[in-house]
């Protein structure tokens, strides 16, 4: 049995993979809507605890603090269950556009909270898989051109790396079988936002987006721009024998592109955020 803290877009994609095989997969909410266990309900989720075989959490952290950590960190220890968490390749910071991989500090970027998470669930023996930017059905660039809501910025050589949501559950699922430890999930092409913006908008049959000033974004959304870097991958793919599904972005969107029209926009949750994972 699986346990899931926080079910949210990419929990909710490995959920659907493992009952498709016959796993009992049960979450965690804020409310326990849906049939899943109101997250302070400390009795039910003790028992969730003490009968899953498999533990990941997609909660990100509340202020300075990993929420499931600090109400339920001891249980956690004492569990002798699989113990996983979905993190962020925003824990290594700015490296300019190098290519990182889990050899490199983390901490010093604009996720302190997150850098912090990451190595309390280390310390844990979790695996802990450092994802970049996630699209997939619902929620991807082909969506953000639909709807009119695409853009590119003007910050040349400025690259991001990205990874499918169905290669995150085959990360996921391949880490059940590999050691504790962190693993990059990243596709094998980091590219610029623009570029990635303007194919989308080719398969759409759209003309690229227009440019807009960086002035004009969020304060969250230029912290986002204010870093650039290329996520390595290599060490999920030799020591769990990941492969990707989907190995680059044109991959990605072509599939995409074919269950995604005018009349088939995204109906995600606006809570689905980069970091709700």
């Amino acid at each position: 049995m699986l346990l899931v803290f926080g079910l949210g877009y990419t929990a909710q994609a490995l959920a659907a993979r493992l009952r498709a095989r016959g796993w009992t997969v049960t979450g965690t909410s804020r409310d326990g809507r849906d049939g899943t266990i109101a997250f302070a309900d400390a009795a039910g989720v003790a028992r969730a605890i003490a009968g899953a075989t498999h533990i990941l959490s997609s909660v990100p952290p509340d202020g300075d603090a990993d929420p499931v950590l600090a109400a339920y960190g001891p249980a956690l220890r004492a569990a002798g269950a699989w113990r996983g968490y979905l993190s962020s390749t925003g824990v290594y910071g700015d490296t300019g556009g190098a290519w990182v991989d889990e050899t490199a500090p983390v901490g010093g970027g604009r996720r302190g909270a997150r850098a912090a998470a990451d190595a309390a669930w280390l310390a844990l023996g979790a695996r802990v898989f450092r994802l970049p930017g996630i699209y997939g059905p619902g929620r991807s660039p082909l969506d953000r051109v639909l709807e009119g809501r695409a853009h590119r910025i003007h910050q040349p050589g400025q690259v991001f790396s990205r990874v499918h949501v169905d290669d995150i559950v085959g990360g996921v699922i391949a880490g059940f079988d590999g050691p504790a430890g962190a693993y990059n999930l990243a596709d094998d092409l980091p590219a610029s936002q623009n570029e990635v913006m303007a194919f989308a908008a080719g398969l759409s049959g759209r003309p690229p987006p227009p440019f807009i000033p960086l002035g004009q974004l969020s304060p969250a959304a230029r912290a986002f721009y204010a870093e650039n870097r290329r996520i390595a991958n290599g060490r999920a793919k030799r020591v769990l024998g990941w492969q990707l599904r989907y190995p680059d972005y044109r991959a990605g969107l072509r599939a995409l592109s074919a269950i995604t029209s005018p009349t088939m926009v995204s109906t995600a949750p606006a809570a689905a955020s980069q970091d709700q994972r």
